[in-house]
């Protein structure tokens, strides 16, 4: 298993069943269908809208059926000659009778799936307290644990899994958690930032819903599954501070935020929506602790599993910090770990990542474009703005960063790994894209992106997009305070390479991509350099 969580630890089941997966446009359900397929499990998916399903990698290798858990003739058709059952959906969030239409679809998945000859249906529940009984239960957490008792008593073999807080980039829990900790260093919170819980890594998840497929027959419980550690949300939100590299939180508990307050509250300091903010928050009143880990039995876990919590949110935070800025142009490009942001993930998912994106059509080739692409910087400048640019590099160095002063290793051909005034060459696609990262002293981390591409109509387009990722509340205010500047800077840079591509070369059509007095192309290079 690599540091990169590639792939959920474990052993892989094997088998080949086929394996139907609901709710596959989800945040588990997106993550579980490669899991299974690379066990050896056939999938089946069944989602109201399919196309949501089309981008990720894994499209072409399950079969998907348009339904609703609600409607008996499509969830049958679904179910036809299934060996396992994923039910990975409900419906937070969707109004004040989620509950009913929960009960109701588990109803109609249950008695469908007996119908079918199902031999087991595996759930992913929540974890709720013992010693609370259901009725006092908040809606949430009583909804879930309704339709576990359901399918559990559908005649079906079922394992009901129950989990508290998720530990992966998407999870609605722990994106609540993600911005709480980033954007406030100082926090008045409610009372339930004292309650104990027992959080568990995505890919934990992941290996326990994909070994769940294998248990035998005469299995119809739940289980718990959590983590090794029990902590606080106070612990929570101070040890991902410590892991995000943030200053230590000042938290503050108050007995007057109710859950209703609590949840506007979580609403105005981050992106997660107040519909689903609010169930989350109530449910923070209760203590979720493991009262068991019979599952160990049947799914034994790996050396290093389950991951402790501030491996969890290493990982968690390691896409946006380290490989979000490789995603391309297209949406077809998904990240690979299971605690990876999904295109079908919500839009607040991830962590704040700002980007300004600049397109202009370019009536040059693409190797004229390219030669100012990879000649920027040093001594040709950064077409925009010079006086911005100067006095950004001389900031820079006040504070003890490189400032400008570096320049370019070599004038008219970059690599990886080589400085660039105050960034560095951190990926390089010959004639199509080069990324840069910044170096300067910043409250986050910042990429700037240099697209050559086919406009799809046999002409050439020029894409630029900077990417930040700010580092706590500063971070946030930096990102804003320059904004108001970056159609002058990042706007006139795109505006201007292509103006510079065009002065040098002559129009793309009709054009053999040389000029008649261009100077002999570097050995294997493919593309001139600059005369």
């Amino acid at each position: 298993m690599s540091d990169d969580d590639t792939t959920p630890a474990g052993q892989r089941a094997g088998g080949g069943r086929l394996c139907l997966v609901t709710g596959a446009s989800g945040y588990i359900g997106g993550r579980l269908v490669p899991e299974l397929l690379d066990a050896g499990h056939r999938v089946r998916c069944l989602a109201r809208t399919p196309e949501k399903l089309r981008d990720h990698p894994w499209a072409g290798r399950v079969e998907v059926v348009r339904g609703d858990v609600t409607d008996p003739e499509s969830v049958a058709r679904a179910l036809s000659g299934v060996d396992v059952a994923h039910y990975l959906v409900h419906s937070l969030g969707t109004g004040r009778d989620f509950e009913e239409t929960d009960r109701r679809a588990a109803h109609v998945f249950g008695e469908q799936a007996r119908g079918a000859g199902v031999g087991r249906i595996v759930y992913l529940g929540g974890l709720t307290p013992d010693t609370v009984p259901e009725r006092e239960l908040s809606p949430h957490l009583r909804s879930r644990a309704e339709v576990g008792r359901i399918l559990l008593d559908s005649g079906v073999p079922t394992a009901v899994l129950r989990a508290a807080v998720i530990i992966g980039s998407g999870s609605a829990s722990f994106e609540m958690l993600r911005y709480l900790s980033e954007r406030l260093p100082v926090m008045v919170t409610p009372r339930w930032v004292h309650t104990r819980i027992q959080p568990i890594a995505v890919r934990d998840v992941l290996r326990l819903l994909v070994g769940c497929a294998g248990l035998p027959p005469d299995v119809n419980r739940t289980f718990d599954a959590g983590g090794p550690e029990v902590l606080t949300y106070l612990d929570m939100m101070r040890r991902y501070a410590a892991v995000a590299g943030l200053p230590r939180r000042l938290i503050l508990p108050v007995p007057v935020l109710t859950p209703g307050l609590s949840s506007h509250w979580v609403g105005l300091v981050t992106p997660v929506p107040t519909r689903i903010a609010r169930p989350l928050t109530e449910s923070l009143r209760y203590e979720v602790v493991c009262g068991e880990n019979d599952i160990a039995r049947y799914v034994p876990a790996p050396p290093g599993s389950p991951l402790g919590f501030d491996r969890a949110v290493a990982l968690a935070l390691h896409r946006v910090r380290e490989a979000e800025v490789t995603t391309r142009w297209s949406s077809a490009a998904v990240p690979g770990a299971p605690s990876d942001p999904l295109p079908t993930d919500p839009d607040w998912a991830g962590g704040s990542l700002y980007t300004d994106v600049r397109e202009r059509a370019a009536e040059v080739t693409p190797e004229a474009l390219w030669d100012v692409v990879e000649g920027i910087g040093g001594e040709n400048g950064w077409y925009s703005f010079p006086l911005a640019w100067a006095v950004r590099g001389w900031l820079d160095r006040l504070v003890g960063g490189v400032g400008l002063r570096r320049g370019r290793r070599d004038a008219h051909r970059l690599r990886v790994g080589d400085s660039l005034d105050f960034w560095r060459v951190e990926e390089i696609e010959r004639g199509r894209l080069l990324r840069l990262r910044a170096e300067m002293r910043l409250p986050g981390l910042a990429w700037l992106e240099m697209r050559v591409d086919d406009d799809g109509a046999g002409g050439v387009r020029y894409r630029q997009r900077a990417l930040f990722h700010p580092h706590g509340l500063l971070g946030q205010l930096y990102w804003w305070s320059v904004s108001p500047f970056h159609a002058v800077v990042f706007g006139g840079m795109a505006r201007n390479i292509v103006r510079a591509a065009e002065r040098a070369a002559p129009p793309a059509s009709g054009h053999d991509g040389t000029r008649p007095d261009a100077a002999p192309p570097h050995p294997g290079s493919g593309f001139r350099p600059k005369p």
